[in-house]
């Protein structure tokens, strides 16, 4: 069975469905858990999608979606304590979604990737994208999909 098990998170109800998920299968396979919560940097040029802003301001937005992230950890944490599971949380900045997901996994040598799948379909899938399509993609790691 499992050893070690990355549960990645955005916080979504639907994520948080994942979470739960993942902690109970931990639980019975004994299994420990890194939960990982992947944070964008914000843009910096007008480009990139961000609006001009001056460089207190972004930090400022940085700094606020670092503490969100943190909470969620610590939330994911305590659910893992009531489970009777370990669980190291890991907040990560990072454009490239997926790929963070599966680099944490593998630098924590995870066998198994936890990840809700948000269930986009046509335009939206494309315009939007997939992280989980991403992760399911790329990772050499088996990967469970909840939705």
């Amino acid at each position: 069975m499992y050893q070690h098990i990355l549960i990645a998170t955005d916080g979504s109800p639907l994520s948080e469905k994942a979470v739960t998920s993942g902690l109970e299968l931990a639980a019975l396979a004994r299994a420990r858990v890194i939960a990982l919560k992947v944070i964008p940097r914000y843009p910096r040029k007008f480009f990139d999608g961000g609006l001009p802003l001056d460089v207190l301001e972004i930090k400022r937005i940085e700094d606020d979606w670092a503490e969100q992230a943190h909470a969620l950890m610590r939330k994911v944490k305590d659910e893992g304590s009531q489970a009777g599971v370990l669980v190291k949380t890991l907040v990560v900045k990072s454009d490239l979604v997926a790929e963070a997901i599966i680099a944490a996994a593998k630098r924590h040598d995870c066998d198994l990737i936890v990840m809700a799948s948000h269930g986009r379909k046509g335009v939206k899938r494309v315009l939007l994208g997939s992280e989980t399509l991403n992760v399911l993609t790329h990772s050499e790691i088996p990967v469970l999909v909840l939705r």
